[in-house]
């Protein structure tokens, strides 16, 4: 019994080293981009390639992973990881991994999602390379490197473009060998959800984060601010696949699918609202989590069943 349970346990602090709660911040953008470029395969001979879309997902799973093996390891370098922190993996500070371990084992996923690019470039073009390379080095500067990206208030916007916009037009093209502006268009609404992710984090460690240094975005906004901000940039997302829905060719009314989500962000800017200590605020974090997930399955759907259904 004990046996197994160190086994578990040993699972466990793997699984969570991953930050398996932000993971879906990776698997929508492929599932969008894959949806979008079924409207223009419709009635060709051409099929979505499901290889492409599963070396995509995994590529981009593995990015995200080992993304936040980077944060993790060098939060914990410049001391801003400790016992008393909330809402980290804590594979370092809680659970007794070693600092190299972490480091070693984000750049064993970075290899293999480099494998995995060099597939796709090679059954769609190489032009992509550089693209994901780009794309990784973004994920590494977040925290590492001499002026890490999560210090600046440009966190959001990085990691709302190259989490959503990249990675959406990236499998888009990978399927239909072009870009589309309604693939732009379409990507949009999950830049914003993914980079408030980013923001709510932001707003929950804004007090640690700026006797650090840090100078985030909800730091120079103070929290006021930020959560007027928060919520003005859901509902321009919301407004947005409205608008696209309706007035942009290639919308459907199935794109609506992702308005039933808008309990979530509503949730999420309300425990903002009422509480100011970061143990306080995780359900809030997760409500802001669970916003993308939602917004961006039902989104996802809603693009997919209007692509088989001939964008009604």
């Amino acid at each position: 019994m004990s046996s197994q349970y160190q086994q578990y346990s040993t699972v466990k602090k793997y699984w969570q080293l991953m930050r398996p709660h932000t993971l879906t911040a990776a698997i929508v953008p492929v599932l969008v981009g894959t949806a979008t470029a079924k409207i223009f395969l419709l009635g060709s001979e051409d099929h979505l390639k499901l290889s492409l879309f599963v070396a995509m997902l995994l590529a981009c799973l593995l990015i995200q992973a080992a993304t936040n093996m980077f944060n993790e390891y060098y939060d914990y370098k410049k001391g801003l990881d400790d016992h008393t922190s909330v809402g980290i993996g804590g594979a370092i500070v809680r659970n007794g991994m070693s600092p190299n371990l972490v480091m070693n084992l984000a750049i064993a996923f970075y290899v293999i999602a480099a494998l995995l690019g060099i597939f796709i470039a090679s059954q769609s073009s190489f032009w992509l390379l550089p693209i994901g390379l780009l794309c990784m080095a973004v994920g590494y500067l977040y925290t590492g490197g001499p002026f890490p990206i999560s210090w600046t208030p440009l966190g959001e916007l990085f990691s709302g473009i190259f989490m959503g916009m990249f990675i959406i037009l990236i499998a888009f093209f990978i399927q239909t060998g072009n870009i589309q502006s309604l693939a732009v268009w379409i990507s949009l609404p999950i830049v914003i959800t993914i980079g408030l992710i980013n923001m709510a984090n932001n707003i929950r460690d804004r007090v640690k984060d700026k006797k650090s240094g840090r100078k985030t975005l909800p730091i120079l906004l103070g929290k006021k601010l930020s959560l007027l901000f928060l919520g003005f940039m859901y509902l321009v997302a919301y407004l947005l696949v409205i608008y696209i829905a309706f007035f942009k060719d290639g919308g459907s009314i199935f794109f609506l699918l992702a308005l039933l989500s808008f309990p979530f962000p509503i949730k999420a800017f309300n425990r903002f609202k009422k509480n100011d200590t970061p143990s306080l605020m995780m359900p809030a974090m997760a409500a802001t989590g669970k916003t993308n997930t939602f917004f961006g399955f039902l989104y996802a759907l809603g693009i997919y069943i209007s692509a088989l259904l001939g964008n009604i």
